[in-house]
């Protein structure tokens, strides 16, 4: 591997880990577009605001690292993209930012009317941007997107059949991973019910996309011969059967009722379908075009690998410990009185008690000034560093308070 193939590497684990927790936020509207009328379609509703609320904002973090390690390490591929594919981009857009706004209004709203519309926005939203990001990427693996500004057709390049069909599959796919999730969340809830009412639409979800995805390898054939074959020769195959056996595995694991084992299989299969497009594809990102002459110049290329680096070292503890709190029901609407009683210890008490708490606050002093006022490179590199220093042991002096609250029982998990 080449350091020019490294952003590229880290831009499509982004990309697997939106489409299954963002893709599962998408499909949890879809859930409640098809909940009907009634009591039990109430229940559905309510069931899947309440799990997507404490994750849905941190799971577009995802979205957003993607657009911005492609821009910068690939700027003639995220230009072209951007420009020819510039219609679906803003459906996608104008979705994401009409579910945040449904969302947050829905808690505001005090009449039946006003929820039902609300509602559809949402949902309506949710199948539409899912849609226009699979879309996007079938315009893609067709060819129909040129080097250049705005250099292929606007229309044709993300409505055509294999475009189609894959936006197809991303909203199939998204309901299906919705199901899955809702009916783990369900099952911890102890609300039989709903897991066996989220355990049939999983099933449904599931059976959809495994059609959409074997009718997508006849379109493939005629719409991108060469993307075909390489999903038939090695590595691509290897994948292809990977994400196969996810998606089979998947399917009896719900149909037993493992929905959290079926979580992570979900995620295998829909991980090896985007490496697969991606071993199949290359060297070329765009017709035309390799990886190696698409990438920015070499220092441009280590700034964003370490930059990527550093963030991951405040990224993933903090979504770990979001994630972890989630699936442990303390941040559930309705939680425990156990779960509501956690009040986070604050960095400012900490500082005053803690030697963590006392070098966080330095570090954050030093890490602005050295920022603000200095003006060599090497300051600018201990200000970086300080700030980093500042998350961690801020982290590290606020955290013992939360576990504090726990019972041992609980810590243990």
């Amino acid at each position: 591997m080449h350091l020019y193939d490294v952003p590229l590497v880290l831009a499509l684990a982004g990309l697997v880990l939106y489409t299954v927790l963002g893709g599962a936020d998408f499909g949890a509207g879809m859930q409640e577009l098809t909940a009907g009328r009634g009591p039990a379609g109430v229940r559905i509703r309510e069931h899947a605001h309440d799990s997507m609320a404490p994750v849905w904002e941190a799971n577009h973090v995802w979205l957003i690292f993607v657009l911005t390690v492609v821009w910068t390490a690939y700027p003639a591929v995220f230009g072209s993209i951007a420009s020819t594919l510039s219609i679906p981009l803003f459906i996608a857009a104008v979705g994401i930012i009409l579910r945040g706004a449904a969302y947050a209004l829905r808690s505001g709203a005090s009449r039946s009317t006003e929820l039902h519309w609300i509602d559809l926005v949402f949902s309506a939203s949710s199948l539409l941007t899912p849609f226009a990001l699979g879309a996007m990427v079938g315009g893609i693996a067709s060819g129909r997107v040129p080097v250049g500004n705005a250099a292929g057709n606007l229309v044709s390049s993300w409505l055509n059949p294999l475009a189609i069909l894959i936006g197809t599959l991303a909203v199939a796919t998204s309901a299906y991973l919705a199901a899955v999730f809702l009916a783990a969340d369900a099952r911890r809830h102890d609300d039989v019910d709903l897991v066996a009412r989220f355990r049939t639409r999983a099933l449904i979800a599931g059976s959809i996309a495994g059609v959409v995805a074997i009718a997508g390898l006849v379109v493939l054939h005629s719409e991108a011969p060469r993307l075909f074959h390489g999903l038939l020769e090695w590595p691509g195959v290897g994948a292809l059967v990977v994400s196969t056996a996810g998606g089979v595995a998947t399917m009896a694991l719900v149909a037993r009722g493992s929905f959290a084992v079926a979580r992570a299989t979900a995620a295998v299969a829909v991980a090896a379908i985007i490496a697969g497009w991606a071993l199949a594809q290359r060297p070329m990102v765009l017709p035309g075009l390799t990886i190696a002459q698409a990438a920015a110049p070499h220092d441009t290329l280590v700034l964003v690998v370490v930059a990527v680096l550093i963030g991951a070292v405040v990224l993933f503890p903090s979504l770990g410990l979001l994630f972890a709190l989630t699936l442990r029901g303390h941040l559930d609407p309705h939680g425990t009185p156990a779960a509501r009683a956690i009040e986070p210890r604050s960095l400012i008490s900490a500082s005053s008690s803690s030697l963590p708490g006392r070098s966080a606050v330095a570090c954050l002093i030093a890490g602005t000034g050295l920022l603000t006022f200095a003006e060599a490179g090497w300051a600018h590199l201990v200000g970086v560093i300080s700030l980093c220093g500042f998350v961690v042991l801020g982290f590290l002096a606020v955290a013992p308070g939360q576990l504090g609250a726990l019972s041992p029982e609980e810590r243990g998990r």
